[in-house]
């Protein structure tokens, strides 16, 4: 481990020095190459989908009414920055944002168990799979799950969670499976959730929905704030969801993550090994030219691909739930994640109940196996650039090792609760996550990057402005715990 004191001139922090490489070439910028290039934010956004889209934003919209949507296009907008800004410290060195965090004073001893501890408890606790569980007992039993049928939803859920454990180490590349998975996923979902809001929604319904993302009103005054938090936060991906997308640029080969390699599955053989320190460039012409081209790829992947993504599917879920869920309907966390199709077969012809439930477990499906690769990678990630005594291991090893880990106690957590009382502790968490590592990336990208690679101001400002609104966020909900 070596202080910031060095022989060099160069500030590496915590952390041994960079090697220095040329940045890559990227390919012309046209709608081909992006289509080839982008990929890491359809893995996020796919992971994004199940928990806020699906779940929580019909729930809220329900309760509350359409008042509260801005809410998420401030959240998801926030969020879309702060990813880009993760990005643009792994674009510069080819490391995960949180391996440059542990540069920071006091280094990584401290960082990175902060990072892996808050990560478990964000997403250790299967809450989606429960999710997942609840829409695949509706298509078996044909009906909505209660508190009597518990036992089946817990083996339906492991049964998710075994087979994502599968999946994710059977791959050459595991973010080149989730990259090809989250596709299909998308494709399917976004088509299936046009289709029915075209036929079932009334076109008034769709101008209300729009002006509740739009227009910004007051807070209604019964707003549950661990609720409020859940919802801002998984408007988009929420907590280590938006961190680990850097993880993903890294191995997806964005800028110099192409000399740093990537993490395989334990099960695949030929994938190129993973470096235990990155690569920065010289700030020459050539190599900023290139910079900016790779630049707009990231803009590209994460502000039209994620961010309007996540927009669109937020919209889409409300508006359909505007639609068909009574103003009298109770959403009970067992039900969580098939009320949908209830609705839709109740109103619209029992055809619907399959393929909404068809619908609905790929977006949890995709939900649960992005999660898991987020937990199990970030902490892979983290050990391996901390410790050299990790690195005696391939990281495609201790990614395996951290797998089998999760996936013993996730068998054991999804014995705890229902779906909402799990998906609880996700929103809870999530928040002082966005506030913390917000600081953490604006000292990063101002200490560690050139000054010609450093975010400009109004980029900064966004930073400051995310700190304050998930701290704020954090605050309410741990002074309301308090008062109860």
């Amino acid at each position: 481990m070596t202080s910031p004191a060095d022989e060099t001139s160069r500030d590496h922090g915590y952390l041994p020095d960079w090697r220095t490489r040329d940045l890559p070439e990227p390919l012309p910028l046209t709608f081909r190459n992006t289509i080839r290039t982008i990929g890491p934010g359809a893995i996020l956004l796919a992971g994004s989908i199940g928990g806020g889209e699906w779940i929580v934003g019909p729930m809220m919209v329900a309760q509350y009414g359409t008042s509260i949507l801005w809410i998420a296009t401030i959240g998801i907008l926030l969020q879309a920055l702060f990813n880009l800004e993760a990005v643009r410290y792994t674009m510069y060195t080819g490391e995960p944002i949180l391996t440059g965090v542990m540069r920071l004073r006091p280094g990584p001893g401290l960082w990175g168990t902060f990072y892996i501890i808050i990560g478990a408890a964000q997403l250790a606790t299967p809450a989606i799979a429960a999710g997942c569980a609840t829409v695949l007992f509706g298509a078996f039993a044909g009906r909505m799950p209660t508190a009597s049928d518990t036992r089946a939803l817990q083996w339906l859920g492991i049964a998710v969670i075994l087979t994502c454990a599968l999946l994710l180490l059977s791959g050459k590349s595991v973010e080149r499976l989730l990259e090809r998975l989250s596709w299909f996923m998308i494709l399917f979902i976004f088509g299936f959730l046009s289709i029915v809001n075209i036929c079932c929604v009334p076109f008034a319904d769709w101008q209300a929905t729009a002006a509740g993302f739009v227009v910004i009103r007051p807070l209604p005054a019964d707003l549950n704030l661990v609720m409020l938090g859940l919802f801002a936060a998984t408007a988009g991906s929420g907590g280590l969801g938006n961190l680990a997308i850097s993880n993903w640029f890294r191995d997806k080969g964005f800028g110099m993550g192409a000399h740093v390699g990537g993490i395989g599955g334990a099960l695949a053989k030929h994938h190129q090994e993973l470096e235990s320190v990155g690569a920065v460039f010289p700030d020459t012409p050539r190599n900023l030219d290139r910079w900016s081209r790779w630049w707009s790829y990231a803009r590209i992947d994460q502000q039209l691909l994620w961010g309007g993504g996540c927009l669109l599917g937020m919209f889409l879920n409300v508006n359909l739930a505007r639609a068909i869920i009574p103003a009298d309907a109770k959403l009970e966390g067992y039900a969580a994640g098939a009320f949908q199709a209830k609705y839709l077969a109740d109103q619209y012809g029992e055809w619907l109940w399959l393929l909404t439930l068809l619908n609905g477990f790929w977006i949890l499906f995709s939900t649960h196996l992005g999660n898991t690769d987020c937990l199990v990678r970030t902490s892979a990630d983290i050990l391996w650039s901390a410790s050299p005594r990790f690195q005696k291991w391939p990281a495609s090893r201790i990614y395996a090792a951290l797998l089998l880990s999760l996936t013993v106690w996730a068998l054991f957590a999804i014995h705890l609760g229902n779906v909402m009382e799990l998906f609880k502790i996700l929103g809870i968490v999530a928040s002082p996550i966005m506030a913390i590592a917000a600081v953490q990336i604006l000292r990063v990208n101002t200490r560690f990057l050139p000054p010609a690679i450093r975010p400009p101001l109004w980029r900064r400002v966004a930073l400051i402005a995310a700190v304050l609104a998930y701290g704020g966020i954090s605050a309410a909900i741990i002074s309301s715990a308090f008062a109860n």
